[in-house]
Formats: structure tokens, sequence, C-alpha cells
């Protein structure tokens, strides 16, 4: 039996993330070394989804996998997102880490934006759940028993009222025709807090929903490689639910 590659899991603290690390840690060709999420260092929530970095320590507790964050400024240009990265994948190579795992599921310019990325460093990008219909990988995701709660919104795609919700089959009945089930294309971002992958549920209660509007960057280079096919800039806006743990 030869030895499991190392590898480092790109998690995004969402349903897509949570059910990619089962499927992975079923599958005894790679061994997790470390969960990575990128974090906003000026107001310590993952990029995107807006959680608290609090919560995402508490998943980490919960997976059982140490975890590294790596803090990015604000608005990161491409150069500044891709630097860090280069910098915190090198550090994990010198432990033998070898191979990155994500949770993509159909963005073919993601997935080989991800790859040229890595073959620069001599890394192997890993994706468990590729090409798998959307609406299939939602519906194994509910009945293998993990929970999930929608923490932000793309106003282009969802009203407000669809944040704050748990992704259940009222929640997939709701959605408009045009929006993926799972959200691949940015409509929507969530929070996993129970599942097979987790010892104990993440206790947490729901605060403030708020609006947030960023602006145009001057450039055309955005930040869409940096969390699962999200975007940093925008002429419309989102609707964010804090979650706060208890």
């Amino acid at each position: 039996m030869s030895t499991p590659k190392k590898a480092l899991f790109n998690w995004s603290s969402g349903k897509d993330s949570a059910l990619t690390l089962y499927k992975i840690l079923q599958n005894p060709d790679y061994k997790i070394e470390c969960l990575l999420t990128s974090v906003n260092q000026k107001h310590e929530r993952i990029s995107m989804h807006g959680v608290r970095v609090e919560l995402l320590k508490a998943q980490a507790e919960s997976i059982g996998i140490p975890l590294k964050i790596m803090e990015i400024p604000e608005m990161p240009t491409m150069e500044v997102y891709e630097n860090v990265m280069t910098e915190t994948l090198s550090q994990l190579k010198n432990n033998g880490v070898t191979h990155s795992v994500f949770g993509d599921i159909f963005l073919e310019d993601l997935r080989q934006y991800r790859e040229n990325q890595l073959a620069k460093i001599d890394f192997k990008g890993v994706f468990p759940i590729w090409k798998i219909p959307t609406k299939d990988l939602i519906q194994e995701f509910i009945s293998l028993g993990f929970k999930t709660i929608v923490v932000c919104v793309n106003e282009k795609y969802l009203d407000k009222s669809f944040v704050g919700r748990i992704i259940d089959q009222d929640f997939i009945n709701d959605l408009p025709e045009n929006v993926d089930v799972c959200g691949e294309n940015g409509e929507f971002h969530t929070f996993a807090f129970d599942g097979p992958i987790f010892s104990k549920p993440i206790d947490f209660e729901i605060g403030e929903i708020v609006y947030r509007k960023y602006e145009k960057p001057k450039t055309e280079s955005t930040n869409s490689a940096c969390d699962n096919n999200d975007e940093t800039a925008f002429d419309f806006g989102f609707w964010y639910c804090d979650l706060i743990k208890k």
C-alpha cells in the first residue's frame, strides 16, 4: 500500500467545503495536514463569507484538523493575493505537503487558474466533487446529515429574505430558476455547523443582518480566484447574516 500524499484543504467554512472534506477524508490516497482559510486582515472574518474567526476556529476544533489562517488585506490586488498564497504554500511544501484540495464544482476558468498557480511551486490540485451535478450534491449533503446556514447572498440573484436561512428542501424549492442550488456562481455563501465531519455541532446565535456594497476597482484586477469563485469588487451589494459564537 502506497504512502498517502500530504495535502492541504482549502476550507471556506461552507457546505461545499464540508462535503468535499467528507469525501477526501475517505480517500486513502491523501492525508489532510491542515485546513487553509483566507481571512480579511482588517475585520478578522472569512473572506467573502463574513464569518467570524472564532467560529472558523470552532469548526476546525470540532473537525479535528489543524487550521492555518492566511491573512489577506481588505481589498488585495491579484498580485498581493498570489504572493501571500505562494508564501503560505511554500511553507507547507517544506513540511512535505504536495497537494491542494478544492471544493470547486464546474467553473473551468477558476480550476485552470488554480492549477496554473499551483504548478509554479510544483503543487497539484485535487477536486473531489468536480463535475458532479449540483442538484445531486445538495441532496447528498442534506441526506448525510449536514446542516448549514446562509450567511451571505448576492443581491443580483437573491433578496434579503434568503440570508440567515438553513438550507433544506424548502430553501431549495424557493430558489429562483437562475440560481444554482449550490451557489457555485457566487449567488450565496454558507456556514456549515453540523454533520458527519464534526465531533460536535458549532454553537452560535444569529446576530444582525447587514448590507454591504463593494466599490469597483480602478483596474481590471479582482480577487475572483481567492475563495471558490468569489469576487471582492462589484457595483451591486450583498446581504450578510452575522453569526455570534455562544
